[in-house]
């Protein structure tokens, strides 16, 4: 019995079309969009046919199959999951399978968001069932096609690793003999998807597709782009928050070797040469007189102690459920923490960087973005353009985490090109990127628990203070791409890049402002929130508020274990009998960790667990401490129930890239501000985890054979809980504040 179509509801947008001249017309777009484009085939290109049959798929003659990516290749390997998706579908030879970054077009906005953006983990549940459709849909059509050239029913004939081929018979066409073979074919709507045990592809540990030309050099990031006569720009920005250029004296920069131009644009002075060092060099000889603001009086320990004094005021309720105020005021025991994260930088290896060429009636942009409509949106609004007329490339990208889904630095590229009507790099310099990041927000997390006789929680509050960053960057990203984004995320609760602050309490409820669900069966709970934007410049960041949630919802569940003197993986296993997923995950990765064994002398264990878009993760750390209170993490065990697994080694490789991504968080560094600016501006005072700091990572993965869900942010918020637990064990001081450094553990 055939197996119903996967893809219903929103992710239903795969539109019939017929066949039509020399190949296949497949409309293919999302609803409620106002641009809309249908992939049809193209009978040639460079002397070679090709079949189009839907958005996602390009089928050469010489064999080859390109499969269109509608997200930036962040590091992440998103270049080799879906096309795997693709493949296993389509029956394809994967030696022959290519990939293409999509443009910006309708049909390749990203469904969660409305716009083509890549973020929130998102790019493969959300292509999931697209691309599963859009790979049976060209197969079966292949079938047909084949089956029309032999005369013989297509029930008799099936695809395999890149061929058609007649049972009875054993004959057989290879996809690329089919590409001119498929005119008047009608598209079926009823294709047959493949169940989880016929997967071939799906599962398996396949090379990536990118690593050959990451590693020979050949592969074109942001930075990379050369064009005919363009020059190189770099932007001097303000060193305060929010401030303006009063006066700016550039005579001795003009003079310098290879200077084009000094020009002011909306983020600051742009210095414009044939090279960049000329234009670093030059920017340092320039005169800037900045307008005060009141920004310049911005402390971050200042701001810390304000929210301190505000946590002890009730907060705007965001969810609850039961009656918490029962159980608080009374007789009864309580417990109470104070858990502290500060902002935190990005640090991605390539700073921003975009080449923008603004003609007399057309722009075209190199960008490494996670947010190809926002490109092109404020190219359109500098330019005058229609929107047909901005063309976007989207290239590698070196590290994205959130950071790039801004895109200031296309503003920057995009202005100067128009001014100097030459083709522009703007290059970041590593203390612009950091002095002028969009940082993660920070926040003051008032915890609270009521005790039961039996040592658990009965009632728990988590009262938040901090900037909401979904209300803070949206209005002042771009405001003509508020259409693009506030109806769709109205509609879905502000979930996904949306979420701010507070965690989704309890699953299946409605979702809330926040990414760290609460899965403990506790009956009564309420979140609180309390917005106070002093002005910081904020973004995304990976996992964004899922980080702070888990680390001070974690945290605190190991004091409450503490309080009750009872194992910390037994007293969470008593909270989550309403999560049995949960509860499998995490009894893996005690397991695999020898959790009830004794560890090696002077090693002490610490667990998290945590739910992102319903990925289930449980991570064991095991830290020592050494002299001077250094804290090393030796090993961290990671247990994950992600649904279907694409490929094991993109899992493994996510969870080890989490683990140094959270511990530059948890043990290394953070932003600290002061008279309104960032005080850090490279590695020097802003390290990152070095990799002789790396432990070693084991990831075990749950078989499920639910869609697949979110893995690329998911581990972040994992590891700082399981590590700060680890250091509670070996030294008993519970440290509520990151980075953990050594000053905070110097009385052991």
């Amino acid at each position: 019995m055939k197996e119903k179509p996967l893809v219903q509801g929103r992710r239903d947008f795969i539109k019939i079309g017929t066949l039509a001249g020399t190949g296949l017309l497949v409309g293919v777009h999302l609803p409620n969009c106002s641009r809309h484009v249908e992939a049809s085939h193209v009978s040639s290109e460079n002397g070679v046919n090709m079949l189009a049959p839907n958005a996602w798929i390009r089928i050469r003659s010489d064999d080859t199959v390109t499969v269109m990516v509608n997200h930036s290749e962040l590091g992440q390997g998103i270049t080799t999951a879906l096309p795997m998706i693709v493949a296993e579908e389509l029956e394809a030879d994967w030696s022959k399978i290519k990939v293409e970054i999509a443009p910006v077009e309708e049909v390749y906005k990203n469904p969660a968001f409305n716009t083509q953006m890549t973020a929130s983990s998102t790019s493969v549940y959300t292509s999931w069932d697209i691309l599963r459709k859009a790979g049976a849909m060209a197969r079966e059509t292949l079938i047909s096609a084949a089956a029309r050239a032999w005369k013989v029913p297509p029930s008799e004939c099936y695809a395999q690793n890149g061929a058609v081929i007649h049972k009875p018979s054993q004959r057989s066409f290879r996809f690329g003999e089919l590409v001119d073979k498929t005119a008047g074919i009608p598209v079926r709507e009823d294709v047959y998807l493949k169940k989880p045990e016929e997967f071939k592809i799906i599962g398996k540990r396949i090379p990536r597709l990118d690593t050959k030309i990451k590693t020979d050099g050949s592969a074109k990031f942001g930075i990379d782009i050369k064009l005919p006569e363009m020059l190189v720009a770099v932007v001097v920005h303000p060193p305060v928050f929010g401030g303006k250029v009063k006066s700016v004296d550039s005579q001795n920069t003009r003079k310098m070797k290879g200077i084009r131009d000094v020009v002011a644009i909306d983020a600051g002075i742009a210095v414009v040469a044939d090279t960049f060092w000329q234009a670093r060099l030059a920017s340092d000889a320039l005169q800037i007189e900045w307008e005060e603001n009141e920004n310049s009086k911005l402390n971050s320990d200042a701001l810390f102690e304000r929210w301190d004094e505000m946590a002890k005021s009730e907060g705007k309720t965001q969810y609850e459920i039961g009656d918490v105020d029962d159980f608080f005021g009374t007789d009864g025991k309580t417990h109470q923490a104070m858990y502290r994260i500060p902002y935190q930088g990005h640090a991605t290896p390539e700073p921003m960087n975009c080449t923008a060429h603004v003609r007399d009636k057309d722009c075209e942009i190199w960008a490494p973005t996670q947010h190809q409509d926002a490109a092109q949106e404020v190219a359109a609004r500098i330019t005058g353009f229609d929107y047909e007329a901005i063309k976007v490339h989207t290239t590698f990208v070196g590290g994205g985490f959130g950071r790039r889904i801004s895109v200031e630095y296309v503003v920057e590229a995009v202005q100067i090109s128009k001014i100097l009507k030459k083709p522009i790099k703007v290059i970041w310099t590593r203390e612009e990127d950091t002095r002028n990041d969009r940082i993660r927000p920070a926040t003051c997390n008032f915890m609270e628990a009521a005790i039961d006789s039996n040592g658990l929680p009965v009632a728990w509050r988590h009262r938040i203070v901090g900037a909401d960053v979904f209300g803070q960057m949206l209005p002042k990203l771009i405001p003509s791409i508020m259409p693009y984004w506030v109806p769709r995320f109205l509609r879905n609760g502000l979930s996904g890049i949306g979420e701010s602050l507070l965690p989704r309490v309890v699953p299946g409820k409605k979702a809330i402002k926040g990414a760290a669900p609460l899965q403990y069966n506790i009956a009564n709970v309420r979140a609180e929130f309390i917005n106070d934007d002093p002005g910081i410049p904020i973004g995304y960041w990976r996992s964004v508020s899922a980080f702070s949630n888990a680390f001070a919802v974690e945290c605190f569940l190991d004091e409450l274990a503490a309080e009750s003197g009872e194992d910390p993986f037994d007293y969470r296993d008593r909270l989550l009998t309403n999560s049995p997923r949960m509860r499998e995950v995490m009894k893996l990765a005690a397991d695999k960790a020898g959790w009830k064994e004794k560890p090696p002398a002077g090693v002490h264990r610490g667990l998290a667990i945590h739910r992102f878009h319903d990925t289930d993760l449980c991570f064991v750390a095991e830290v020592s401490i050494h002299s001077r209170h250094e804290i090393r993490v030796h090993r961290v065990v990671c247990a994950v129930n992600c649904g279907i697994v694409i490929n094991p080694k993109t899992i493994e490789s996510q969870m080890e890239s989490a683990v140094a991504f959270g511990l530059t968080s948890t043990l290394k560094s953070a932003i600290t501000i002061r008279d309104g600016k960032i005080e850090q501006s490279n590695f020097d005072d802003y390290p990152i985890l070095r990799i002789d700091e790396m432990p070693k990572v084991e990831v075990y993965t749950v078989q499920d054979t639910r869609s697949p869900t979110s893995i690329g942010e998911a581990g972040v918020p994992v590891i700082a809980p399981a590590v700060a637990n680890a250091v509670f064990a070996a030294t008993g001081i519970r440290v509520r504040k990151l980075p953990i450094l050594p000053d905070d553990i110097k009385n052991t």
